[in-house]
């Protein structure tokens, strides 16, 4: 159950971060103001999370190997993906629009990354291609039905007042 409930947490994290994201960026009046922002937040969460954790774990603080590589490489990931998401919105990408395309591509992503992983030691069951399908039509569905606010409305040109007239 605890990785549901994590999962669960990691959706609504990362489902709420394009629309937080994009309130960052109206306030600073800059797209990468917030990225700026994105890691510090990255650097305090997850050194002091990941030193708690270690703690909690009584785990060594000793980092060497392949596996520091893989970290460094998977934070690398995680802060280009920040960066293009910052790109995605600065660019005019709304957050209804592009975030389920962002989430329905990672998990597509993440399934072809199995699916090559794993090509030599099992065969790709066919529903497979179906919930591939089925993500690209569900996150454009998502996308085009959310509700979103319409463009401000321009104010009716205000209709010129006569011109005074000199009093003779």
């Amino acid at each position: 159950m605890k990785p549901i409930v994590f999962a669960l947490l990691t959706a609504f994290f990362w489902g709420t971060y394009g629309p937080v994201l994009a309130e960052s960026r109206t306030f600073l009046k800059s797209p990468f103001k917030p990225y700026v922002a994105i890691g510090i937040a990255y650097l305090v969460w997850g050194i002091g999370g990941g030193v708690i954790g270690m703690l909690y774990k009584k785990d060594s603080f000793e980092f060497t190997g392949p596996g520091a590589m893989w970290g460094l490489a998977a934070g690398t990931l995680g802060a280009w993906g920040a960066l293009t998401l910052t790109l995605a919105m600065f660019s005019g990408g709304k957050p209804y629009v592009v975030m389920p395309i962002v989430f329905g591509g990672a998990v597509t992503v993440s399934a072809l990354v199995s699916v090559w992983k794993e090509s030599e030691h099992t065969t790709v069951n066919p529903l497979l291609w179906v919930g591939v399908a089925g993500i690209v039509i569900c996150a454009a569905i998502v996308a085009y039905y959310t509700p979103h606010a319409a463009p401000p409305a321009k104010a009716p040109a205000a209709e010129a007042a006569p011109a005074p007239q000199p009093h003779s």
